[in-house]
């Protein structure tokens, strides 16, 4: 006599492998293509898909450098030494559609977090002090600084923080550019001369 066997379902795992988002911050680059070019290398060993650049690139063949040479998503606001310079180009041409460019100050939600980056720190206080945004990103000092900041909306206090990441171009303080993921929500700050050629 046959003995029919009862089937038992199978247990199925399913494990999402999430994957991690990388965000380079950089700012006041003032042309210094040879920093750049180390940025932009560490972006691409380290799979870096977004760039945020807090102002101060200074002229259009920076931003051809960086359009040429980032394949990701680029997000660019106006520093003061962009007007007279790349600010004053005509880009409804549509030659810089890759590129998310903001006369005043940014906007952008990345792994459900609200960013907004501007040049100038005081500017960049009242963004954080809105209670919108989850980090405030700027530049013009040239100098690595993080802080944590109380912001206020419709009554509910709200934590920003406010990120410089330093300046690329090596002017007034070492070079150095921030580096953020979704993984941990925390900020590493690079060192532009103690990576490779």
């Amino acid at each position: 006599m046959r003995m029919a066997h009862k089937k038992q379902p199978r247990k199925i795992f399913i494990t999402e492998n999430k994957k991690i988002m990388k965000v380079a911050i950089i700012s006041d680059t003032h042309d210094n293509i040879p920093n750049i070019t180390k940025v932009l290398d560490y972006c691409r060993e380290n799979k870096i898909e977004k760039l945020i650049h807090c102002g101060d690139l200074a002229e259009i063949e920076t931003l051809d450098y960086l359009r040429e040479n980032f394949a990701g998503d680029i997000f660019w606001t106006f520093g003061n030494m962009d007007r007279g310079h790349a600010a004053d180009y005509p880009f409804a041409d549509g030659k810089y559609k890759s590129i998310n460019i903001f006369s005043k100050h940014g906007e952008v939600e990345i792994a459900n977090k609200k960013i907004a980056f501007v040049h100038f720190p005081e500017y960049a206080r009242k963004l954080a002090e809105e209670g919108k945004f989850d980090y405030v990103f700027y530049g013009h000092t040239h100098k690595p600084w993080t802080e944590i900041v109380q912001g206020e909306r419709y009554g509910n206090i709200k934590e920003c923080e406010m990120l410089n990441p330093g300046n690329v171009a090596n002017q007034y303080y070492p070079p150095t550019f921030a580096v953020w993921d979704d993984k941990d929500y925390k900020f590493q700050l690079i060192l532009i001369n103690r990576l490779s050629q």
